[in-house]
């Protein structure tokens, strides 16, 4: 918006300039033609743009609310509609968010009473924030009665593992659950029926087992122990010469619309990718499920090799990243905002603040923890893609009015003053008195302040949309050129046609200016023929109040103090005829405008393309 004021700046001050110099050099009172030219730039501004950005993002943050999604931060709204990449961890958005136990196994693969009851202990006696994981676990295998913690390891994201130092009798019992090769590689031996062997032994079992529960959709955790002498204290250090006692697994059912929600996400140019910390056979099922390519699976490994140039090349082609850290998601947040996307991120967990504050919009849920809800801009109060789709097309229908207000606005004025200042150099009196400007300006703005309630196309809401200020500036100057030209025909007809002196000329311009800019918003906004697009009911009961109003006020009683007589019949209906032209002419140009290859070629030249979030 900056730098749309400053391009606006650009023209408003050159007008001003000339047209100020110009009517010097004819000899007009420099008094009025300073008002005159005041005027003009009051008139080429769109003072009503920050009120009708704010209205828009309002109306789209109430509407939000009504489908359960709470806006922290209104300017969101508009990356909502612009986003191109939602990056999303897959619990409870891909999947359903019930984490289920589904086993406890030894390592021979066979159900375990002792690895439930391990579990339970460093489910239940770990005293940072309970996880799904923890209460699954807990809910199918209760705490044991007077199980005692002594001392724990806290889990942390470079370990990815949880140990808590149980008292017994003779010393403490240090159990460890967490990522499976992360507590792997801290065992050196395992538990067996046949009691501790050292780990190669069952090692290459271990592992074709995991595989296969984590290729079969399972999230895995190893679970191991070891036994201190010192049973008060524990550190870092003891966590080393472990014995794996068994494996956990975890199921979390894909939600049954998700390929469907991902589908059509993708249909209206929202590229999900999956940012997960689970290993990479388990991302790879649920991908596979829900419809994602599943045939490159980057890992944290993979991305802590590569630079932030190499990793934007790598993010392009590439739908799931597992076995991540908080830094690794920001990373990979950050390498699609330098690849130009606009980047919005879905999580709830404290691992999820860095990505969730790297991102153009930070989603979360209102489960969520209290540094996830912080860093968030969005907040879902139902969490699912399906909730995150509405949201977007609702930033779209937002930034779409916006686009409006700024079409329509600029290139009516635009058209208008530069009118008025070629009439100002080749009548003998100047078009418009600075008042009847800025009357002029006033009422054509009532209408456009109900723009926020309008509707909007389907096809404006299929892709996303962005701020380009080439377009808006060659679409001023195109339908401003044109709004010119009938301008310059009525001054014509008023002035040679009628010989219309100085109060009749005024007084019939004024309602062509008015009736114009009313009547254009009805064919600018939309890109489809105008009566195939239905307007919101307070855009044309607000535009048929200026139309009537702008038509009486030269036979009010008050006319005389805004200079305006009446206008004859007959002058009044070319006013009326040239009106009705200059909306079918300006249908017949918006066609051939909005038409893509017509529109590439003007921006860009013969040979350009159309970005595809363009």
């Amino acid at each position: 918006m900056t730098s749309f004021g400053v391009l606006l700046t650009r023209v408003m001050v050159l007008l001003v300039l000339a047209i100020f110099v110009v009517n010097l050099v004819l000899q007009r009172n420099p008094i009025d033609s300073a008002l005159f030219s005041l005027a003009l730039a009051v008139g080429l501004t769109p003072q009503l743009l920050p009120a009708i950005v704010s209205i828009s993002l309002a109306q789209g943050a109430r509407r939000m609310a009504a489908r359960r999604v709470i806006v922290r931060r209104l300017d969101a709204i508009e990356d909502f509609g612009s986003m191109t990449v939602l990056c999303s961890d897959k619990t409870g958005t891909m999947t359903e968010g019930r984490i289920e136990l589904g086993a406890a196994l030894s390592n021979d693969g066979v159900e375990s009473a002792r690895v439930a009851e391990l579990a339970s202990l460093n489910a239940g006696l770990q005293r940072g924030l309970k996880n799904p994981i923890d209460l699954a676990i807990l809910s199918v295998h209760p705490l044991p009665e007077r199980a005692t913690a002594v001392a724990e390891l806290p889990y942390d994201f470079q370990r990815k593992r949880v140990g808590v130092l149980v008292r017994q009798d003779q010393g403490g019992l240090l159990v460890v659950k967490g990522a499976f090769e992360q507590v792997l590689a801290v065992c050196d031996h395992a538990s067996t029926t046949g009691g501790a062997v050292p780990l190669d032994v069952v090692r290459d079992g271990v592992r074709a087992r995991f595989e296969a529960l984590s290729g079969a959709g399972y999230r895995v955790l190893g679970l191991a122990i070891k036994r201190l002498t010192d049973g008060t204290r524990v550190n870092p250090s003891d966590e080393a010469h472990m014995t794996l006692v068994g494996l956990l697994t975890f199921a979390d059912r894909v939600k049954p619309d998700a390929a469907t929600t991902l589908e059509d996400l993708a249909h209206s140019g929202v590229s999900v990718r999956m940012l997960t910390g689970d290993n990479r056979l388990v991302a790879a099922h649920v991908a596979a499920q829900v419809g994602l390519d599943d045939t490159t699976v980057v890992t944290g490994r993979d991305i802590d090799l590569l630079d932030d140039t190499q990793l934007a090349r790598k993010v392009a082609g590439v739908d799931v990243f597992s076995d991540l850290d908080p830094m690794q998601k920001e990373r990979i947040v950050r390498a699609f905002r330098s690849a130009g996307h606009v980047v919005g991120y879905l999580g709830d967990g404290i691992n999820d603040a860095p990505p969730l504050h790297a991102a153009d919009v930070g989603v979360t849920v209102d489960t969520a923890v209290p540094v996830a809800k912080q860093a968030a801009a969005v907040v879902l109060l139902d969490k699912g893609l399906r909730v995150i789709l509405d949201g977007v097309l609702q930033g779209r229908r937002t930034f779409a009015n916006t686009m409006k207000y700024i079409f329509m606005t600029t290139s009516a004025n635009f058209g208008n003053m530069l009118s008025m200042a070629v009439a100002a150099t080749v009548l003998p009196f100047l078009p418009l008195l600075a008042g009847q400007i800025l009357l002029v300006n006033l009422l054509t703005d009532l209408p456009a302040g109900t723009i926020a309630t309008d509707s909007v196309d389907e096809s404006q809401m299929r892709r996303p949309q962005t701020w380009d200020l080439r377009l808006i500036r060659n679409y001023m100057i195109v339908f401003g050129a044109l709004s010119s030209v009938f301008d310059l025909t009525t001054f014509a007809v008023l002035r040679w046609g009628f010989d219309a002196e100085a109060p009749e000329f005024r007084s019939a311009w004024f309602l062509a200016s008015t009736l114009t800019e009313v009547g254009v918003l009805f064919v600018l906004r939309t890109r489809v023929p105008f009566y195939r697009s239905r307007p919101s009911a307070w855009l044309v009961l607000a535009s048929a109040a200026v139309a009537l109003a702008a038509l009486a006020m030269p036979y009010a009683p008050f006319a005389p103090l805004l200079e305006l007589v009446p206008v004859p019949l007959e002058l009044l209906s070319i006013v009326l005829l040239i009106t009705v032209g200059y909306l079918v002419a300006t249908e017949l140009l918006k066609r051939v405008f909005w038409r893509p290859r017509a529109v590439t070629t003007f921006l860009h030249g013969p040979r350009a393309r159309i970005p595809e979030h363009g």
